[in-house]
């Protein structure tokens, strides 16, 4: 092959090559269509399925039929031949009874003997059954003298010609001209030698028939795959119908419309169904209302007792700062009185503001009001607010937070998450290093609070950002929480559709993680920092990795919350857990 042509071939080559591959994607594509159809309808299934189970059916059935039609056809056609080559014989027998074949003149007699048996209808003896039309030949054989034959023994092979020749019946199978034929040969005794006979019966006629029953039954089988789909179909329409629309029914009551009731027609098992589906949907109708009722009076209850309440804390508190004010006046057990009144008030207050942040929270009322601010920061800010507390216990904050961090966050909210980590971390470190370390990607920005304390218990892991609940009640505490920080956490977290997790060991300390998403309204699939920490050393405050992917979950004793992360916590969409359960049981976290 010259380069020139060869050059010339490519495009062509190329061609195929895409046209190749353009079919295998419309086959893919076709597959894909038609497992989904088939996964998603019942009715599809089961026409399918009957289709193949009737086809099966219908050819095993044809397949029988054909060969015991044909078997019976070719036995009667075998027993008929049988009897006429008798009868033949007899006749042979009878007129060349006085023949001597070795004699001059034997060639004509065979001639004529044969001429008289073919045109001679045998049927007409009394009692002689027929095998239809054949064709004979004489012969004398290949024995003591020279072989005279009459008729055409060329059909006849030559190991049946020796078989009639050592004196024995012999039938064979046998095609000529296209046509399948039984050929029966016997010797026929005279006045000199034997002569052998042979008929030839063609099966053209049974041919013929075994081809209109193959076709009767072919189109006999195809008629009834078609009639039983059709039937399969209309039954299972009759089954599939009444569920597609309790399917139906069942996804809008699932959407929050709870009147939607099914149809009931008749007293069948599917009307039994409907009806007992009718009083399920209403009894849970009945329970939600009836939920939601108390939970709006809840609610309401919370928010009043709150509002009623400032009303009497603000009298106390102008009293308690006047006795406050003029504490060194006071005796020294009065002093003591009224400082522990002015904390506790302040506990008081930050109580009264958490419950009315849960009743809003609650209520659904919640507003996000999102700017895009430099996250340094906004975590700087919630960590120099809970500094006093870390000097106090003699905590170190060892802060690693980079610079141009932004994200669309409410800051008031952010402070408060970070704020409330920061205090539970100093709370629960036992004075080690609290490590607040800041990162982002291209799509989020993360904040780890990490402590070097107690860490977290087994079973514990479950309760922590429950309301009001407390690992420790015997437990020193700092922040005088009340009990609602993450909880709260927890909601604000959700409010920005980001993560809110934790992990810890007993002896290893715990490590809690905020992820939120740069863009309001993005769906997080990461995070920039890792949550469990990696051999880090608890006598020495080291900043995490603000890299790397998230590490496996899964660790015997650890646990995770996330605020809109699926439980692999890789990622993906945003569904919060009805109950918060995790990480981390540590006081009012």
């Amino acid at each position: 092959m010259s380069l020139r042509s060869f050059v010339a071939r490519l495009p062509l080559a190329r061609r195929a090559k895409r046209a190749a591959a353009s079919a295998g994607v419309l086959v893919s594509e076709i597959r894909a269509v038609a497992l989904a159809a088939w996964r998603r309808s019942l009715q599809l299934r089961v026409v399918v399925s009957t289709l193949a189970l009737s086809t099966a059916v219908s050819l095993v059935l044809g397949l029988v039929l054909q060969t015991q039609i044909a078997d019976r056809l070719l036995q009667g056609k075998f027993d008929a031949a049988i009897a006429q080559a008798e009868s033949a014989r007899a006749i042979s027998e009878r007129d060349l009874s006085g023949v001597d074949p070795d004699r001059e003149g034997a060639q004509g007699t065979l001639n004529n003997a044969l001429d008289q048996l073919t045109n001679q209808s045998t049927a007409d003896a009394a009692g002689a059954p027929t095998a239809g039309e054949f064709r004979a030949a004489l012969t004398t054989g290949a024995g003591s003298g020279p072989e005279i034959s009459a008729g055409n023994l060329d059909d006849v092979s030559p190991e049946q010609r020796q078989t009639v020749a050592n004196g024995a019946l012999s039938t064979q199978y046998t095609t000529v001209d296209g046509i399948p034929t039984l050929v029966v040969g016997q010797p026929v005794r005279t006045a000199g030698r034997e002569l052998q006979l042979y008929l030839m019966f063609p099966l053209d006629a049974e041919q013929r028939t075994l081809g209109l029953v193959q076709s009767t039954l072919i189109v006999g089988g195809l008629v009834l795959i078609l009639l039983l789909a059709g039937i399969a179909g209309l039954v299972t329409r009759q089954v599939v119908r009444p569920v597609r629309q309790a399917a139906e029914v069942a996804e809008r009551f699932a959407e929050g419309h709870l009147d939607e009731r099914m149809p009931v027609h008749g007293e069948d098992e599917v009307a039994r169904l409907f009806e007992s589906y009718n009083e399920m949907a209403s009894s849970i109708q009945t329970q939600i209302r009836q939920l939601e009722e108390f939970g709006a009076l809840q609610r309401r209850f919370t928010s009043d007792v709150s509002h009623e309440l400032r009303t009497p804390l603000t009298t106390v508190r102008m009293a308690a700062d006047i006795l406050y004010a003029s504490r060194d006046e006071l005796l020294p057990a009065l002093r003591r009185s009224s400082e522990l009144l002015v904390t506790e008030l302040d506990r008081f207050e930050n109580l009264l503001g958490d419950l009315l942040e849960i009743s809003r929270l609650d209520a659904g009322v919640a507003e996000l009001g999102t700017d895009r601010l430099d996250m340094r920061h906004v975590v700087s800010r919630a960590v120099e607010a809970v500094r006093g507390l870390a000097e106090e216990s003699g905590t170190p904050l060892v802060l690693d937070l980079p610079g141009d961090v932004y994200a669309e966050v409410d800051s008031r909210r952010v402070e408060r998450i970070v704020r409330n980590l920061v205090a539970n971390a100093i709370d629960h470190g036992e004075g080690r290093p609290v490590n607040v370390t800041l990162a982002g990607d291209e799509h989020a920005v993360a904040v780890v609070v990490r402590d070097h304390g107690v860490g977290l218990r087994p079973g514990e892991a479950g309760l922590v950002f429950n309301r009001f609940w407390r690992a420790e009640e015997s437990r020193a505490r700092r922040s005088g929480g009340s009990g609602l920080g993450l909880s709260i956490s927890l909601e604000d977290a959700r409010l920005h559709g980001g993560w809110l997790q934790a992990w810890g060991e007993p002896g290893r300390g715990s490590a809690f993680r905020l992820t939120l998403p740069r863009t309001e309204g993005d769906l997080l699939e990461s995070s920039p920092l890792p949550l469990q920490p990696e051999g880090d050393d608890p006598d020495t405050a080291h900043p995490l990795p603000a890299s790397v992917p998230t590490p496996p979950w899964g660790t015997p004793i650890s646990a995770e919350l996330r605020a809109g992360e699926p439980a692999d916590g890789r990622g993906g969409d945003a569904v919060a857990p009805a109950e918060p359960a995790v990480l981390d049981p540590r006081g009012d976290r």
